[in-house]
């Protein structure tokens, strides 16, 4: 009898330890996203920068203007993915990556899940475009930005529209960020933000859930440019295509690649059959 009553009392335990180990907050956040929500960059000539992506095709949506002077172009990729172009203001500013955006599937559950992980993100505010937002930073202070699309906001307006037949691509996949300490910020986004190594070379990590997005992290030393990786059928029509909109077209590793104004690299990427 005193085996038995031994023998229950350590499977009440082993119960309420289980029970406080579900409970209890987890080292990172399961928070899956629907994909990239957009990549925004400060770029010295707004018109040229324009040009550049209508040439892949894609239209703007809509912008922002303050004194008449416009302060940031969205650039439709398809209806929930947007590059974000701001002209430079100052002369001080500089040029290229700004921020990549993230929407998750649950905007409020992710920020109370990084808050619990204590990295202060910031209040979920109703931006300016009308769409629930918040930000936390990385531990090199780059602003990493999530929001989540609300009915009547102008990105939630402007579904089927700006769609162009002439897109060379319909989904953005990838982003390549320049980074000083490498093992930190994978570190950060692994442990913390819930990312997953990619079987994709490199420093590449795959984005929560399942949209097949991709960041990649390069040591500053050997990064030149930010790069953005679009999703195409066929390399070879998209390369004669671009080639034909008079875009100088680069062939590395069997991808094909086009430099915007600023020498961001646009990168096209076949679909596996």
């Amino acid at each position: 009898m005193l085996f038995v009553g031994a023998l229950i009392r350590i499977q009440i335990a082993t119960v309420f330890l289980f029970t406080a180990l579900l409970s209890a907050p987890s080292a990172r956040a399961q928070a899956p996203m629907t994909g990239f929500a957009h990549v925004a960059f400060r770029v010295g000539n707004l018109e040229k920068s324009r040009e550049f992506y209508g040439k892949l095709g894609f239209e703007q949506a809509f912008e922002f203007s303050d004194a008449g002077k416009t302060t940031v172009a969205f650039i439709k990729i398809n209806d929930r993915q947007f590059i974000e172009l701001y002209p430079r203001s100052d002369d001080h500013q500089l040029l290229g990556l700004m921020h990549v955006c993230y929407e998750p599937t649950d905007i409020l559950a992710v920020h109370d899940a990084y808050a619990k992980l204590d990295l202060n993100p910031s209040e979920v505010k109703k931006a300016r475009a009308g769409n629930l937002l918040f930000v936390v930073h990385d531990p090199e202070g780059q602003l990493v930005e999530y929001t989540q699309y609300e009915p009547g906001s102008l990105h939630s307006l402007d579904r089927g529209k700006h769609l162009g037949a002439q897109r060379v691509s319909q989904s953005l996949i990838g982003v390549k960020v320049a980074v000083r300490g490498v093992a930190a910020e994978r570190s950060f986004y692994t442990e913390k933000l819930g990312f997953a190594s990619s079987s994709s070379p490199g420093l590449a990590l795959q984005l929560p859930g399942h949209s097949g997005g991709v960041l990649e992290l390069e040591p500053a030393a050997t990064a030149i440019e930010p790069e953005i990786t679009f999703l195409v059928d066929d390399a070879k029509r998209t390369a004669k295509i671009l080639r034909r909109r008079g875009l100088a077209v680069q062939t590395r590793r069997g991808e094909i690649s086009v430099s915007d104004p600023e020498g961001v690299l646009a990168v096209f990427r076949q679909l596996r059959n």
